[in-house]
């Protein structure tokens, strides 16, 4: 059993790390409560969330090399029927 000075000593060391637990649960609780309020807030603004964000980044970017893929093969398709068209008219020119 605990005498005199040290016992309140350990009574008072007691209520500090008390003390400290309650004050991390309110912490806690404080962190949570904002939490929510600031994800309404967000919901009702419309934000977009970013995993949604990243995912319509990396279509925008596929779209993007898909695109540079079919412009140089619609270039290589006009290049051919230009020499294709050549051809046709030198034969119809040497015919005549």
């Amino acid at each position: 059993m605990s005498n005199g000075p040290n016992r309140i000593l350990d009574d008072f060391a007691k209520l500090l790390t008390d003390a400290a637990g309650a004050a991390q649960g309110v912490r806690n609780e404080v962190e949570t409560a904002f939490r929510a309020q600031a994800e309404r807030i967000l919901n009702s603004m419309d934000v977009v969330q970013r995993e949604e964000f990243e995912a319509v980044r990396e279509m925008a970017i596929k779209a993007r090399a898909e695109n540079k893929k079919l412009a140089a093969r619609l270039v290589e398709i006009e290049a051919s029927l230009a020499q294709s068209g050549k051809k046709s008219s030198r034969k119809t020119a040497s015919d005549s």
